[in-house]
């Protein structure tokens, strides 16, 4: 029908004019009929993935809440004055025990309240000193180390749950089947979108939260040597000041 009008249209005009109109018509009567290439959205891909997302959904919450929450306390805690001990050597020369006290504890840090711990003891032989100091170091690296295994837990259950959610898949596909013996893409299409997105999910999550785990783990080990470092720096200075 369209080209009758398309004669009607240009009749009278020049071959040059009708040709590109012509060209013009058909491109835009094409356009027409081919369907715009449809596009889901990240929520239409979460959302076809089924109910086995909600609790990947909320594994990956509270792996990003822990991995900022330790990141944020770690770096804090974990900044330690290389010169601590020699802050306090003046004082503990001086056998002025209660400025030396009042130093650590206005310091917010592990290792002033591991040594801190070792100054309120000075009066007691060389093996107590250590052994409290030691215990006071325990609780600080717990700490540090506080909550990071849920990071560690995460990345071992998420990749379970996508595995989980690749079965559903799998039943879903082979229950459409069942229902009109169609194997067609269309039939199996909302299976395999639950199968894929969940796997891909949980094992994403699961890499995040590794990867988080032994960073975090790492922060940690270089926080707990520092401690270590500065309490036998510690030690041997009273151990010198014993022998004077």
């Amino acid at each position: 029908m369209y080209h009758h009008i398309l004669l009607l249209a240009t009749a009278g005009a020049p071959p040059t004019q009708t040709v590109t109109a012509a060209a013009d018509t058909a491109h835009a009567a094409a356009a027409a009929v081919v369907p715009a290439e449809s596009q889901m959205s990240l929520f239409e891909l979460v959302k076809a993935g089924g109910p086995i997302m909600i609790p990947l959904g909320i594994l990956s919450i509270i792996a990003v809440y822990f991995l900022v929450e330790r990141y944020l306390f770690i770096k804090r805690t974990s900044k330690m004055s290389p010169n601590f001990v020699e802050s306090l050597k003046d004082f503990i020369h001086n056998g002025n025990i209660d400025s030396a006290r009042a130093f650590c504890k206005n310091t917010d840090s592990p290792q002033a309240r591991v040594i801190l711990k070792g100054i309120n003891r000075l009066d007691k032989p060389i093996k107590e000193i250590e052994s409290s100091m030691e215990n006071a170091g325990r609780i600080e690296a717990y700490k540090l180390e506080k909550n990071v295994n849920i990071l560690g837990i995460i990345a071992g259950i998420a990749p379970m749950f996508g595995f989980i959610g690749t079965i559903f898949g799998v039943i879903i596909i082979f229950h459409n089947i069942s229902l009109d013996n169609n194997i067609s893409i269309g039939r199996i299409s909302e299976g395999l979108y639950v199968k894929m997105i969940t796997s891909f999910t949980g094992l994403a999550i699961g890499i995040f939260s590794f990867i988080s785990y032994h960073w975090l783990n790492t922060m940690v080990n270089k926080a707990v040597k520092k401690l270590e470092i500065s309490s036998i720096d510690f030690l041997e200075m009273i151990q010198d000041e014993m022998k004077k």
